[in-house]
C-alpha cells in the first residue's frame, strides 16, 4: 500500500512516545479493571471504528465574504485523495472517502477507485449537487431544483442525480445522498405543499433508480441559502419523506442542520426505533450550519448522541447500520489537520460510549432517579480514553501522536512546488 508520508518518521515518532503510551494505558486498564471493564475489548471496538472523510473537507472553505486558500490545495480528486491517505495513515479510522459529484467527476471512475485502491481508501455515499448551477448546464437551479416549477429543471436535476447512482457504483459505493438547497426567501414566494409534491415526485424517480442494494438519504437543513422556508427543513418532513419513498429511503443527520437548542440525540433514537436512521454529517456549530470542528464546541452532545447509538448495538436493533461521515468547512486551518483532529473527537465519543454501565442506567431510569442516571453517564464522559485511541492507532500502524507527525513530515511544504496555488477551490466549495 502506497504511504504518503514516510513510515519510518511515523516508526520513529512513536519510538519516542510508545514508553509514556504504555504506561498511560496500563493505568487507564487498571481504572476501568476497578468498574469492570476489559480496556482491550475497548480498544479492539475502537479500531474497528471507521467516519468517512468528505472529499470536498480537504479544500480550504470560505464564507460569503472571503476564502482564504491555504497551502498546497488539492486541485482535483487524485489530490484529493492523496491527502486523505495522510488522515487515514495517521489516525487509521478514516479508509472511506465520500465524494461529490460534479465536482469530482472523472472520465475514467475505474482508474479512480484503483488509484485510491493504492492508499488503502474505499468509497462510500456519493452526493449530488443541484444546489449550483454547472459551466454549460441548461437549466438553472435559482428557483429551486427537485422541487422547481419548471418540469425541465426537475427533470435535469433528476438526471444528475441517477448519474451520480452510475458513478457511485463504478467506485463501489452504495448510498446516495441528497441535500436540497430548494426553498423561498420571501412569504408567499412558493406554495408550501406544491412544493413537497414536487420534491416527492422528483425523489420517485430517483427511489426507482436505485440497485437492490442502494439506499438513498435524505438530508435536511434549517435554512440556507432560502431563508424564509426550505423544502426539506427538518427530521419530521425528512423522516416523513422517506417513509413514504420505501424501505431504502432513510433520513441523514447533519449536526449543524437543526435549530438552536434542539435535542438532537433524541431525534436519533426515534429515528433508530423506525429503522430509519441513515448516518451522519459530523460537524459542531455555534450560531446555525457553521460546519466547525467536530467537537470543538459540544463534545457533551456529541457523546450523548453516541451514548444512543452504542445503546442500540447494545440491544442489538434491527436494521441498525448507520454510515458516519465528517462534514465540515476549514477557513483557517489546515483541512488534513482539522480533519484528523475531528475524526480523533468522534471516535472518541464512540469509546467514551462503550464505557457506559449500561444495566446500572437502566435501573436508575426504572427507579427514576434521575441524579444517577445523569452520573452515570458523565462518569463515562469525564474518563479520559486517549490511551486507548492512541494504542488503537499504533497497534494498526498509525501514530500514537497524528498532528505532531504530521507536523514533523512538512507534508503541505514538500508539496508547494507540485501544487501550485490557482487562487480557486479544487474542493468545489468557495
Amino acid at each position: 500500500m502506497n504511504e504518503r508520508i514516510s513510515s519510518a518518521l511515523v516508526e520513529q515518532r512513536n519510538a519516542e512516545q510508545l514508553q509514556a503510551l504504555q504506561q498511560d494505558y496500563d493505568a487507564l486498564g487498571n481504572q476501568l479493571a476497578r468498574r469492570d471493564i476489559d480496556i482491550e475489548q475497548i480498544t479492539q471496538r475502537a479500531a474497528s471504528f471507521e467516519v468517512a472523510v468528505p472529499s470536498w473537507g480537504t479544500g480550504t472553505g470560505g464564507t460569503r465574504f472571503a476564502r482564504f486558500p491555504g497551502l498546497a490545495e488539492p486541485r482535483n480528486i487524485f489530490e484529493k485523495l492523496e491527502d486523505c491517505a495522510v488522515i487515514n495513515q495517521l489516525t487509521r479510522c478514516t479508509s472511506e472517502v465520500s465524494p461529490h459529484f460534479p465536482w469530482d467527476r472523472v472520465d475514467d471512475f475505474g482508474e479512480l477507485r484503483e488509484f485510491a485502491s493504492q492508499y488503502g481508501l474505499g468509497f462510500t455515499c456519493v452526493n449530488s449537487n443541484t444546489f449550483q448551477d454547472q459551466p454549460g448546464q441548461k437549466h438553472t437551479y435559482k428557483y429551486g431544483s427537485l422541487t422547481s416549477t419548471c418540469a425541465e429543471t426537475r427533470a435535469q436535476a433528476v438526471a444528475h442525480n441517477i448519474e451520480c447512482i452510475q458513478w457511485g457504483k463504478e467506485l463501489g459505493a452504495k448510498e446516495l445522498t441528497v441535500w436540497i438547497g430548494d426553498g423561498s426567501n420571501h412569504p408567499g414566494q412558493q406554495h408550501f405543499q406544491r412544493g413537497l409534491e414536487r420534491y416527492l415526485d422528483s425523489m420517485r424517480e430517483i427511489y426507482s433508480a436505485l440497485p437492490d442494494d442502494w439506499q438513498v438519504f435524505i438530508e435536511h437543513k434549517m435554512f440556507e441559502p432560502a431563508f424564509y422556508s426550505t423544502v426539506i427543513q427538518d427530521w419530521g418532513t425528512n423522516v416523513l419523506c422517506a417513509m413514504e419513498l420505501g424501505e431504502k429511503a432513510k433520513s441523514l443527520v447533519d449536526l449543524g442542520h437543526h435549530a438552536p437548542n434542539v435535542n438532537i440525540e433524541m431525534i436519533v433514537s426515534r429515528l433508530i426505533q423506525f429503522k430509519k436512521l441513515a448516518g451522519f454529517h459530523f460537524n459542531d456549530s455555534k450560531y446555525g450550519d457553521d460546519d466547525l470542528d467536530s467537537g470543538s464546541l459540544h463534545p457533551y452532545q456529541q457523546f450523548l448522541i453516541f451514548n444512543e447509538l452504542v445503546d442500540a448495538e447494545y440491544r442489538q436493533q434491527e436494521g441498525f447500520a448507520p454510515c458516519y461521515m465528517l462534514d465540515q468547512s476549514h477557513n483557517v486551518t489546515d483541512p488534513i489537520e482539522s480533519l484528523m483532529n475531528s475524526a480523533e473527537e468522534v471516535q472518541r465519543s464512540y469509546v467514551k460510549a462503550l464505557l457506559v454501565d449500561r444495566p446500572t442506567l437502566e435501573g436508575f431510569q426504572r427507579d427514576n432517579d434521575a441524579l444517577m442516571a445523569s452520573n452515570t453517564l458523565k462518569q463515562a464522559f469525564n474518563t479520559d480514553v486517549s490511551p486507548i485511541l492512541a494504542m488503537a492507532r499504533y497497534r494498526h500502524g498509525g501514530a500514537i501522536a497524528p498532528l505532531a507527525t504530521y507536523r514533523a513530515a512538512q507534508y503541505k511544504q514538500n508539496l508547494v512546488a507540485d501544487r501550485p496555488s490557482t487562487g480557486g477551490s479544487g474542493s468545489g466549495i468557495v
